[in-house]
């Protein structure tokens, strides 16, 4: 008889406690910290946002948004993909859309020797400055590279990060 309560009390307990951590997520979500840090880009100390997301097919992408002194300072977006997976040709605009906003961002790759000579060619590089300026959000966007993914979702909080970058 004592096996019996003891195990039932286990269970209440067991249950009791699920319920607790359940509660306490459902009322106080984990929250999504995004940093800005110092990377090497370029040879460089530069401080940079570094996110890595996946694209509607379950692709991995890793987003690189900071000043650069190659383009007088201005914000540039860096997608990088596994090696041997991202081939364009270069230039090649990105689009970029939130809700019925459009942008074209102009390719810049080309203008980075060290990407150039990269064998892997592994990496596009996109000007970001001018719709970093044109929104006034931190909104959600879609990103479509031709040729190499369809649909890249940016959640907010990146959006903030690239707008914070100074």
């Amino acid at each position: 008889m004592k096996k019996i309560i003891k195990l039932n009390n286990n269970i209440f307990l067991k249950g009791i406690l699920t319920l607790f951590l359940l509660l306490s997520f459902i009322f106080n979500p984990l929250k999504v910290y995004a940093e800005i840090a110092d990377t090497e880009i370029n040879g460089e100390l530069i401080n940079a946002s570094i996110e890595f997301l996946r694209d509607l097919d379950f692709e991995t992408w890793q987003l690189v948004a900071y000043k650069s002194p190659l383009y007088e300072d201005k914000l540039i977006l860096r997608i990088i993909g596994y090696p041997g997976n991202l081939r364009i040709d270069h230039p090649t605009g990105l689009m970029v859309e939130s809700g019925r906003k459009h942008w074209l961002l102009d390719d810049k790759t080309l203008l980075n020797v060290e990407l150039v000579n990269d064998s892997r060619q592994a990496a596009a590089e996109f000007d970001l400055d001018d719709l970093i300026r044109n929104i006034d959000k931190n909104r959600p966007l879609r990103l479509s590279l031709s040729g190499v993914f369809s649909e890249l979702p940016v959640p907010p909080f990146v959006v903030k990060e690239w707008r914070s970058i100074n």
